[in-house]
Order: structure tokens, then C-alpha cells, then sequence
């Protein structure tokens, strides 16, 4: 049976958009949501880091607006700079002209507030100190003044580099912040003339197969560890890792960021996230900020908002398990800065336009698992329609972007029966997240629905628990599913019993966006 679902908001949008139609009509997208569980959604979040986040990331506003639960956006992962030092509270960084100590301090109180909120706190290396390194500086080397030395740890000092990460972790637990994932090294693929560390997938793979049994787990509560990230997500570092099979077994997740490759680039993230996937290694894009032409002032246009929701739409359908953007603060990001060139009402601690973008994500992803979908408008990137669909608990989710002037017509072929609905949706930087319910009068499994012209969609279905009910979407036995079980909050786990009938992890907890209860 096929219902058509008209909300007044949608009946509105859809006849404006057929008032304007010249010579492109709108016609109809089909979908198909399949019962195939594809990886868990970690989360999403962005870096507290120096820059846009000074003085020295110290400002908690940006994450009090941003991560949680009960916030607007819903982030839930915080990346962090590991500077170069040892103690943390007396280093002045050699490489810089800071007025105050460049140090492990300045993303503690942020630190702090995300991990209250029950979210994940990772840190990465720019570059180990100075003094392992060829260079003898914590500079990357490649400018006269630095003489363009390449900066490189030294192979005498790779036993170190560990025991530096543990007094990293060691300073922050000392400061209420249990770390839960390092990372070996910031692109290590870029020479550059800021504080920077190059290796090659060889380098890594030495480093991490012959000296990270030194990283203590133990102590610091499982901390696990992130492969070095590349500068465009070149599959060779991370190959490299998971080829090797003492690397592999060190490392917990694969990361990298996407300069210059899209998520479904052949030969780059989609790659690695094969691997990876074969592996049971968790994939997470750590850091991209999306180029804006911008509009008068300087801030994104809508159509470059929709850019951004594609790609992390584009990571989701690659493999990734989370997407963590850069500076949380910038007037290209999620919280204002205030500058005075920027649009009126750019208050500094703001939230902006693409802060609710990405809540489309990070709001209701996040624990979800991702159910593979077949569509008759091919996937690309920055393609006119973009589409995904996830599992998570009782609901259904299905994201839905177009990017054309005139809007469509999606019809969704489901493969359970909902009972209820509601449309979340964003027309432009003006008109954010509304929401709408959507009638059902009787569960169904296939509905048409309007598009608006350039929006992003959140339809957010209540499954109906009859004989079409949940139960039928067969998650824990395909081998494609991530078998890892995460918390309510995106972490994961150790196994919530073992055979020794440990209840070290009693509650609830997620596995391919099925909730179970360990008593």
C-alpha cells in the first residue's frame, strides 16, 4: 500500500516550488532502505584547539553550546592538541610567540565539560618534543628560517614516544579528564612550517609494531589507539597497519582528514574504510574545514550549507564511523567569533547556520547503525540528491539533501512498517530544523513525500512492533555489521560480561543500534 504524506508545510514548499518551475520539473526519487546493517555511528564533534578557540582553548562556551545530549547541536567527540611537552602547566612552545604557556592545560576545563556530558575526548600529537626529532625542534622544518630541515622522529627515540603519550594521559587523568583515544600523529604526510612530525606508512608502521605494547591501557582505562591521520585519507598509512599483523592488532581505529579527496574519491577514505571494515576497526574522519565562497559577509550560502551536509553524508555512506570537524569556533564553523566583518548578529559564542546543519547528524546518529539503500539517482559527490537510512532503537531514520531549484518527490520503500513520523527540515540559513509531524493513518512501508527545493530532510520514523516490527531487521548475525558494543553515549565498550561473568559494564548499552540491558 502506498500512502502519500503531505504535511501543510511540505503541500506549501512543494506548490511553491511548482510555481517557479520553468524548464526543470521536479519528478520522483525512489529509495530503497534495505534490512542490510552496514557500521555504527560513533558520533561527530570538532577540535578545541588553538586558533579560533584562544585564548589557548580555555573558552568552555563553544562546548557548553555544542556537546551533549540536551544541546541543540548533540556533538559528542572533542579532539584535542598533544603539544609537545612534558608536564603541561610550564612549557612555552619553541616555535611560537604566545603570550601565555602553550600547554596541555588550555583544553582541560572544555575537556572537562564534554566528558560530564558522557562524550569521548581524544587527543593528537602535532609532533612529539623537539628533541626526538632530526630537526631538534617541534617545528616541521620546511621554511628557510627552520634551514627546511624535515622534522622526523628519530628512530633512537622511538621507544620514547609512548611513555611520552602515558604522561599526557597521566596530566589529564590528574585533572579529572579520562582520555579515551590517542593518536599517533597529526598528517604526517604534510611538511610544513608549524609544529609538524613526518613519517612514512613504513615509519608508522615500525613505530606502532615494535613500541605501542608501551601505551598503558592498563591504567588509563583502556585508552585506545588512533592510527596517524593523513592529510587527504591516504590508504597507504593505514594499509600499511592493518597489512602488518602485529600493527593491526595495536590499533583500534583508522583516521585521516580529506583535503583535497571527497569521502567517495576512489583511492582514499572509501579505501582505507574497506580495510579497515574487514579488520573490525572503527574509521573516523578527524579533521576537514569546507572552503566558503561565502556571501557579503563572509559567512557560508546555503548552497555551500548543503555542500557540507553532503560530505558528512559522503563519510557516512564511505565507511565512517564518526566526523569530527576542525576549530568548533570560526565564522566558516559551529559557534561565532564575533568578529566585526561578519554578518550582524555573528555574536561572538553564537551558534551559526552550520551548527544546526550538522545537528541533522549528530543529534540522531550518533549509537545508530546505518542500513545500506538503493536509490534510481546515482551517488556522487556533491551530487543534486543525496540520501542514507539508519537503524536506532524503534526508529527509522532516513536523511534525504536536495540540492535543486525546484524540489522533488521522494518516495520511501521501507523494509519494516512505521507507524509515525516526523519531518525535520532546513530550507536555508534562515529557516532551520523545523519540525513536522508526519500522519500516518495506519503503519506502512512505503510512502511519497515532498521535497522542498535545496533542503536538508530528517524523517525519523516510530517502527511498528507487529509481525513486520524491528525484529526483522537481522543486525548481530551480518558479517557486514560492526560487532562492537558502545555505551549511550558513543563509547565503546568492553563486552558488557565475559565468561568469568565480569558486570563491570552494567546498564545499557548499544550494539548495531539494538539497546541492551546487563544487569
Amino acid at each position: 500500500m502506498s500512502t502519500s504524506v503531505l504535511t501543510r508545510t511540505t503541500l506549501a514548499a512543494t506548490l511553491l516550488a511548482a510555481s517557479l518551475t520553468t524548464d526543470i520539473q521536479a519528478k520522483t526519487i525512489t529509495v530503497v532502505v534495505t534490512d542490510t546493517p552496514c557500521q555504527t555511528i560513533t558520533g561527530f564533534g570538532a577540535a578545541c584547539c588553538d586558533g579560533a578557540m584562544c585564548p589557548y582553548a580555555t573558552d568552555t562556551q563553544p562546548v557548553s553550546l555544542l556537546y551533549g545530549p540536551q544541546s541543540k547541536i548533540g556533538l559528542n567527540i572533542m579532539r584535542m592538541e598533544i603539544s609537545p611537552n612534558f608536564v603541561g602547566d610550564i612549557v612555552v612552545p619553541e616555535w611560537g610567540n604566545w603570550d601565555s604557556p602553550y600547554d596541555w592545560q588550555g583544553s582541560v576545563p572544555s575537556a572537562k565539560i564534554v566528558k560530564r556530558r558522557g562524550g569521548i575526548v581524544f587527543g593528537t600529537p602535532w609532533s612529539p618534543p623537539g628533541e626526538y626529532k632530526t630537526n631538534g625542534t617541534a617545528q616541521g622544518g620546511n621554511n628557510e628560517e627552520q634551514g627546511y630541515q624535515r622534522g622526523e622522529l628519530r628512530e633512537d627515540c622511538y621507544e620514547k614516544f609512548f611513555p611520552w603519550m602515558n604522561t599526557f594521559l597521566k596530566y589529564m587523568k590528574s585533572k579529572g579528564v579520562d582520555v579515551d583515544a590517542v593518536s599517533v600523529q597529526n598528517e604526517p604526510d604534510w611538511w610544513v612550517d608549524y609544529s609538524g612530525c613526518l613519517y612514512t606508512p613504513q615509519q608508522q608502521v615500525n613505530l606502532v609494531k615494535n613500541y605501542a605494547h608501551l601505551l598503558d591501557r592498563e591504567t588509563y582505562d583502556g585508552v585506545r589507539l588512533i592510527s596517524a591521520e593523513p592529510l587527504g585519507f591516504d590508504p597507504k598509512y593505514s594499509n600499511a597497519l592493518l597489512n602488518d599483523t602485529t600493527a593491526r592488532k595495536q590499533i583500534d581505529i583508522i583516521a585521516g582528514h580529506i583535503y583535497g579527496h571527497a569521502p567517495l574519491d576512489k583511492g582514499n577514505l572509501k579505501d582505507a574504510a574497506t580495510l579497515a571494515a574487514k579488520y573490525g576497526k572503527e574509521v573516523w574522519m578527524t579533521e576537514h574545514s569546507v572552503d566558503n565562497i561565502g556571501n557579503h559577509n563572509g559567512l557560508p550560502t546555503w548552497h555551500e550549507q548543503l555542500l557540507f551536509a553532503e560530505e558528512v553524508n559522503e563519510c557516512l555512506l564511505a565507511g565512517c564511523n564518526a566526523y569530527i570537524y576542525w576549530y568548533m569556533r570560526a565564522h566558516w564553523s559551529f559557534v561565532g567569533t564575533g568578529e566585526e566583518q561578519h554578518m550582524p548578529g555573528n555574536g561572538k559564542n553564537k551558534l551559526l547556520p552550520r551548527a544546526y546543519v550538522m545537528s541533522h547528524f549528530s543529534k540522531h546518529l550518533t549509537n545508530s547503525t546505518r542500513l545500506n539503500t538503493r536509490a534510481n539517482v546515482a551517488i556522487a559527490t556533491n551530487a543534486y540528491f543525496e540520501n542514507s537510512a539508519y537503524i536506532k532503537g524503534d526508529s527509522l531514520i532516513v536523511m534525504a539533501i536536495d540540492t535543486t531549484g525546484t524540489g522533488n518527490n521522494l518516495r520511501l520503500l521501507l523494509p519494516v512498517k512505521v507507524k509515525s513520523g516526523v519531518h525535520l527540515l532546513s530550507t536555508s540559513n534562515e529557516s532551520l530544523c523545523k519540525e513536522t509531524p508526519i500522519a500516518i493513518d495506519e503503519p506502512v512501508s512505503e510512502l511519497t513525500i515532498p521535497l522542498p527545493e535545496r533542503s536538508l530532510n530528517t524523517f525519523i520514523f516510530m517502527i511498528d512492533r507487529g509481525e513486520d516490527g524491528i525484529q526483522n531487521i537481522d543486525v548481530a548475525n551480518n558479517k557486514s555489521a560492526d560487532p562492537s558494543c558502545y555505551d549511550l553515549s558513543g563509547r565503546r565498550i568492553l563486552e558488557p560480561a565475559t565468561s568469568t561473568g565480569s558486570t563491570r559494564n552494567k546498564g545499557v548499552y548499544i550494539r548495531n543500534g539494538r539497546k541492551y540491558l546487563n544487569r
